[in-house]
C-alpha cells in the first residue's frame, strides 16, 4: 500500500516536472537538448544574439522602436565606419580642432584669479621683456596599452597558434593534399611546461624558445607551400601572417646572437605598432604604450604636443612647443616649468635668448650662496606639480578635491 502511494507520488512528480519542462521550453526558446549544458545555461540567459542598438532601452522603461527611422539610421553606423573616419584625421588636425575650442574657452576656476606669487613672477620678468606673460608647464608620460607582458616564448607560442589557424583555413577551403602535421598538442605541452613554472632558468627558457622557433618555421614552410601552388590566403589572416614573419626574424636573430635587444621589436602580434618605452620607474621600469608630451598654459588648458609609439627624447620638443605657444598667444611665456630632462644647454640658451625664465638650478657647481633652495625655486617646483593645477569644484560642497 505504501509502495503504491510512493509510486503514485513519483508519477505525479514526473508529470509535474514534465509540465515545467514544457512551459520552460515555451518561454526559453533554445531548449532543443534539455539535458545538456545549453539547457542549464538557457535558464539564466533568454536572449542568444549579438547586442544591437535596439537593446539599449530608455531608463524610464520605454523600449526603442526598431522600425523608427532614426533608430535604423543609428544602427546602420557601425564602429568600423567611425574608426575609418577617425583615421582620416591626423594628429595635427585634431590639435587644430582642440585649439579652436580652447581659444573661446574660459580659464579653469582655479586659474581665473592669479595668485600673488604668479603676479610677482610676471612683474620681475616683464622688466626685461614686456612681451613675455604667463607660465608654461610641459611634461612627458606614457599610456600603457592593455597587453600581456611580452615574453619571447609566449609570443612564439601565440604565433604558432595563429599559423595553425591559417593552415586549417587552407585545408578546409582547398584541401589539395593530406593535412600537414603540426604537432600542436606536443607544442602546447612544451609551452605549458615552462609557463607554469614559478622559477624559470635561462636554460629552460632558451630550450623552449628553440623548440618554438622550430614549430613556427615548420608552419611557415607549410603556408609557403600552399601559396606557391596558387592558393590564396584569407584576407583576415594576411596582417597576422606578415607580423609573424617579422617576429620570427627578430626572435631568430636574438636567439642566434644571444641578445635581448633588436630595433622595432614586436611585443604584440595584434598590435605590432606598440614598442617598449623605458621610463626608469621603480615599479615599472619599462612600459608598453604611447608616449606623449602634454603642456599646460596659464589658463589651465592642456594640449598634446607630441605622441608616438616609438621612443624619443622629450627634451628636443620644448622649443617647438614654446614656438607654438607664441603662435597661439602672440607672446612668449614668462616662465617655463619643466623637469631635468628638458633643461639641456640648448634649451637653456634658447630660453635665455628670448627672455624666458626656466625652472631648476643653474648648470655647474652651485655657489655657497645658492646651495639652499630659494623661495622662488620652491614656488617653481610647487607650480610644476600638475596635480595642483587641476582641482574639482563641487557646488554642493565647499571643499575642494585635489586630483593627485
Amino acid at each position: 500500500m505504501i509502495k503504491g502511494r510512493l509510486s503514485g507520488l513519483s508519477r505525479a512528480g514526473l508529470m509535474f516536472g514534465a509540465v515545467l519542462l514544457i512551459d520552460a521550453k515555451i518561454i526559453l526558446k533554445p531548449l532543443e537538448y534539455p539535458c545538456t549544458k545549453t539547457w542549464r545555461y538557457a535558464m539564466y540567459r533568454e536572449v542568444f544574439h549579438q547586442i544591437s542598438f535596439s537593446d539599449f532601452n530608455q531608463s524610464c522603461g520605454m523600449q526603442l522602436d526598431i522600425n523608427n527611422e532614426w533608430v535604423i539610421l543609428a544602427d546602420s553606423i557601425k564602429s568600423p565606419a567611425l574608426t575609418y573616419f577617425r583615421k582620416r584625421l591626423s594628429v595635427e588636425e585634431i590639435n587644430d580642432i582642440n585649439n579652436d575650442f580652447l581659444e573661446t574657452a574660459d580659464p579653469t576656476p582655479e586659474h581665473q584669479e592669479c595668485n600673488e606669487s604668479e603676479r610677482a613672477k610676471e612683474a620681475n620678468t616683464t622688466k626685461e621683456n614686456t612681451e613675455n606673460k604667463g607660465s608654461f608647464i610641459m611634461d612627458a608620460t606614457c599610456s600603457p596599452s592593455n597587453i600581456r607582458y611580452p615574453q619571447d616564448y609566449f609570443l612564439l607560442n601565440e604565433a604558432r597558434e595563429k599559423l595553425e589557424q591559417i593552415i586549417d583555413s587552407f585545408h578546409n577551403n582547398h584541401h589539395p593534399w593530406k593535412k600537414p602535421r603540426t604537432y600542436r598538442e606536443v607544442a602546447r605541452k612544451e609551452y605549458l611546461a615552462l609557463a607554469k613554472c614559478k622559477k624559470r632558468s635561462k636554460k629552460q627558457v632558451r630550450s623552449t624558445i628553440r623548440k618554438m622557433l622550430g614549430y613556427v618555421k615548420r608552419d611557415l614552410g607549410y603556408i609557403e607551400k600552399y601559396m606557391s601552388e596558387g592558393y590564396a590566403m584569407s584576407p583576415k589572416f594576411i596582417n597576422n601572417y606578415l607580423v609573424i614573419l617579422e617576429l620570427y626574424e627578430q626572435q631568430k636573430y636574438m636567439f642566434d646572437n644571444k641578445v635581448n635587444r633588436v630595433d622595432n621589436r614586436i611585443v604584440s602580434i595584434s598590435q605590432p605598432y606598440i614598442r617598449p618605452i623605458v621610463r626608469g620607474k621603480v615599479k615599472a621600469p619599462t612600459e608598453f604604450g604611447a608616449k606623449y608630451d602634454v603642456s599646460i598654459d596659464s589658463k589651465g588648458h592642456a594640449r598634446l604636443e607630441k605622441i608616438s609609439f616609438d621612443q624619443y627624447n622629450e627634451g628636443r620638443e620644448l622649443q617647438d612647443a614654446v614656438e607654438r605657444y607664441k603662435k597661439r598667444t602672440g607672446h612668449y611665456p614668462a616662465r617655463v616649468l619643466v623637469d631635468q630632462i628638458y633643461r639641456t644647454r640648448e634649451n637653456r640658451e634658447y630660453c635665455k635668448s628670448h627672455g624666458i625664465e626656466i625652472s631648476g638650478p643653474k648648470l655647474g657647481r652651485p655657489s655657497k650662496e645658492s646651495r639652499k633652495s630659494t623661495k622662488e625655486e620652491y614656488q617653481d617646483n610647487t607650480d610644476r606639480d600638475v596635480g595642483n593645477f587641476f582641482v574639482l569644484y563641487f557646488k554642493d560642497t565647499e571643499e575642494d578635491v585635489n586630483l593627485l
